[in-house]
């Protein structure tokens, strides 16, 4: 029997609440072993026993694995975008099935969420961290967190333009957007800021805050993403894209961070 991607998209939409709540709870589980096994690979620098170039290359090499696996994902869903309609017609499925399955409490619920990534949030929250960061004697890490999170806002307009994918019809009044849909703002926004974010907290709280830290910055990136989803202002690939461009975008600036420190780790440019 063939695979009905449409069938199985509008029997998302009509669970989509327990199904958002249950890939919540695997992708923080995931987090929690991913998290567990970098732990117990991880040796820091001055303890390894490879020499420090090599140290150095097996760290960049795992981020450039996370950048291909994050591009691979995205050029697979942008390539669809022109195929046979099989991706643009799942999608239009999941969006009539959750205009008529999603309670009015619940899209209110998300159409707050959803705010946590807007333009003036993310700009506001990139102004007072930067300065914030400067006050603190942190001036190169605050040019880092500033071109990450602004770095990607540009990144995501041109991808938008570049594709010109329409949004699809969202007319409760509970949110508006307005130009091209591909790949979601919102979703690659929220993985940059709130995953800098938490980088950027891991420096200066102790480690025992590191890892529910990176579990939140997962929730609510992923949380935002799917209220994009349920308030109907972006299609699911909309969304997949978002998460797969913010996290290749995050991962190129966490490593340039880290390599600079590596190169200039005099005193007075980076500190723990």
């Amino acid at each position: 029997m063939p695979f009905d991607a449409e069938s199985w998209a509008a029997w998302a939409g009509q669970h989509a609440l327990p199904i958002f709540g249950g890939l919540l709870v695997v992708l923080l589980l995931s987090t929690g072993v991913a998290w567990w096994g970098l732990r117990r690979m991880h040796v820091p620098r001055e303890h390894s026993s490879l020499s420090p170039p090599l140290y150095l290359g097996v760290r960049l090499a795992a981020g450039f694995a996370v950048i291909v696996a994050a591009a691979w994902v995205f050029a697979e869903l942008a390539e669809k975008l022109g195929t046979d309609g099989t991706m643009g017609r799942a999608d239009q499925a999941l969006a009539d099935s959750l205009r008529t399955q999603l309670p009015l409490a619940a899209l209110q619920g998300f159409a707050l969420l959803t705010r946590l990534a807007d333009t003036a949030t993310v700009t506001g929250l990139c102004i007072l961290v930067a300065v914030l960061l400067v006050w603190r004697g942190r001036r190169w890490l605050a040019l880092g967190w500033v071109l990450a999170v602004a770095g990607n806002g540009v990144l995501n307009t041109t991808l938008k333009q570049i594709f010109a994918r329409v949004r699809p019809v969202h007319d409760d009044g509970l949110v508006v957007a307005h130009g091209f849909s591909f790949p979601s703002g919102h979703s690659s926004g929220s993985v940059v800021l709130y995953g800098m974010l938490a980088y950027v907290l891991c420096r200066f709280v102790p480690p025992r805050w590191h890892f529910p830290l990176v579990l939140a910055a997962v929730a609510l990136a992923f949380s935002v993403g799917v209220s994009r989803v349920f308030l109907r202002v972006h299609f699911a690939s909309d969304v997949l894209a978002g998460f797969a461009s913010g996290t290749a975008w995050l991962v190129v600036c966490i490593t340039s961070i880290g390599l600079t420190r590596w190169m200039y780790p005099q005193p007075g440019i980076y500190k723990k």
